[in-house]
């Protein structure tokens, strides 16, 4: 098992969250929980392409948006400003969801922007939490632990 202390969270959440294309891959080392960037034409070390079958390495796949679309969808309804709850809640319906709410959040709602951070961060440090133990490099008690110390961060 992973020192979860020793893992760098933020990596993996980037790494959970990166759909941009098919032609790279997220990495990480199950014995020492360093997570690196593979790409089909220059493999790990950003000169000689590797075949991921010949790694042991495990792939962090990215999370479907939907999961990522949700704390939006969430942000919007917990803030107690209605109006912006609202307007936040009327920006991310049909495609371009994420532009559309980042631009209303600096454009109209600047205050809200600390608060819409931590949440966001909050929510994808611990679906790299959950990622790990559901990958098996961290015990569930660990992730627990973790889980329990971090909630979510309270809504203004």
């Amino acid at each position: 098992m992973l020192d979860l202390n020793s893992l760098d969270l933020e990596e993996i959440a980037t790494a959970l969250a990166d759909r941009t294309d098919y032609e790279h891959r997220w990495l990480i080392n199950p014995q020492t929980g360093e997570v690196v960037f593979w790409t089909s034409d220059t493999g790990i070390d950003g000169q000689i392409p590797v075949d991921l079958d010949e790694l042991d390495l495990i792939s962090i796949d990215p999370l479907p948006s939907y999961i990522w679309y949700q704390d939006m969808a969430d942000f919007a309804e917990q803030i107690t400003d209605e109006k912006a709850g609202w307007r936040l809640a009327r920006a991310i319906q049909g495609s371009g969801a994420f532009r559309r709410f980042k631009a209303e959040l600096h454009d109209e709602y600047p205050h809200l922007l600390p608060a819409w951070y931590a949440f966001r961060d909050a929510r994808a440090h611990r679906r790299a939490v959950e990622w790990l133990a559901d990958n098996s490099l961290i015990d569930d008690d660990t992730a627990t632990r973790f889980f329990d110390e971090h909630p979510e961060p309270n809504l203004p």
